[in-house]
């Protein structure tokens, strides 16, 4: 994990420093992990899973 850190950090760095700009670039940050990140071997829907937990989706 990391390794996520140091590729993440200059993405983040990328967004603009002002407020929105820093809370658009952890968002960022978590859709990227959402897509990247196989929790187990079925990653489609657990893709859809994190991002319904992430973003409040289908309620």
């Amino acid at each position: 994990m990391f390794i996520l850190n140091d590729i993440l950090k200059p993405l983040q760095n990328a967004f603009s420093s002002t407020n929105l700009g820093r809370e658009r670039a952890h968002w960022f940050s978590y859709a990227i992990l959402a897509f990247i990140i196989p929790f187990t071997s079925s990653i489609s829907s657990n893709v859809l899973r994190c991002l319904n937990t992430l973003f409040g989706w289908f309620r």
